[in-house]
């Protein structure tokens, strides 16, 4: 079985993934992805501002075979003034 490697960047620091998974496609490489991008997104913090992330899933020679973005921006907005 094919193994592959999810490297995480959150836009400040580099996890590259020495470990990897044997996954029977680059579908599944997608999905397991995905699903670490799930858990992540649980972690989010309600903090304004925007929180980027990347997983990026290699083969066994290197080659990016799919690639899954994330994002969230916390945009406050002002309440209306009330008239005078």
């Amino acid at each position: 079985m094919p193994r592959y490697f999810i490297d995480l960047h959150d836009g400040t620091e580099f996890v590259r993934d020495t470990t990897g998974f044997d996954l029977p496609d680059t579908e599944a490489a997608g999905e397991r992805a995905v699903r670490i991008m799930a858990k992540i997104a649980q972690g989010f913090q309600p903090d304004p501002g925007r929180q980027d992330y990347v997983a990026a899933a290699r083969d066994a020679d290197g080659r990016v075979v799919v690639r899954v973005r994330m994002s969230l921006e916390v945009e406050p907005i002002e309440p209306p003034h009330p008239r005078a």
